[in-house]
């Protein structure tokens, strides 16, 4: 497997904010994002082994596996590897692409609104999370959706003045559509990755 990295850390956004996570974050997407934080042509070759031992290495039991995407190269043997170390299996995805069985926790995160439509159709009908990157202006429909939570994180374009703006829109449509809460990156606010 194409691996960007592994490390720990404390989830940053979504229902688990807060809580000490290893990270494996996988190489390589079917989209390309252009708020993306992740460089897809790094990284290196892993076995699901040696990806194993890695986690293992810390002593957190919450492992998110995130990217690029993962459903690009996540296997039903790794989830039953974690599994096998007493992990909690969470996945990052954009919904393109379905996931192998096992995973405790899926946080769907489409980008349907920021390319081609084609290319990023959401191939999940469920999800533990949706997770939408908002730019302060219209929302795509995603009432065919099941999930348990729905959250809005604000699009970070490294600008501040449109940060605050985005950040103010994104509480405007929290405030009018209550089913939505919201995300933010506070890994970002902490200086941790």
């Amino acid at each position: 497997m194409r691996v960007n990295e592994i490390f720990y850390s404390l989830q940053g956004e979504g229902f688990y904010v807060g809580t000490p996570s290893v990270f494996v974050r996988f190489s390589g997407c079917n989209l390309h994002c252009p708020f993306c934080d992740t460089q897809h042509t790094e990284g290196c070759t892993m076995t699901e082994e040696a990806i194993l031992q890695e986690v293992q290495r810390y002593g957190a039991r919450h492992v998110v596996l995130t990217g690029g995407e993962p459903s690009l190269q996540l296997t039903e043997s790794l989830v039953a590897g974690l599994h096998r170390l007493g992990c909690f299996v969470a996945v990052e995805t954009n919904g393109t692409r379905s996931l192998p069985a096992g995973v405790d926790w899926i946080t769907l995160s489409p980008k349907d609104a920021f390319v081609n439509e084609s290319a990023a159709r959401i191939a999940l009908s469920e999800c533990h999370e949706l997770k939408v990157v908002f730019m302060g202006t219209a929302l795509p429909d995603y009432g065919h959706i099941q999930a348990r939570h729905r959250f809005l994180q604000p699009c970070d374009t490294g600008n501040a003045a449109e940060n605050a703006d985005i950040l103010s829109a994104t509480i405007a449509y929290c405030k009018q559509h209550p089913e939505w809460r919201l995300s933010l990156q506070t890994h970002k606010w902490l200086g941790i990755r």
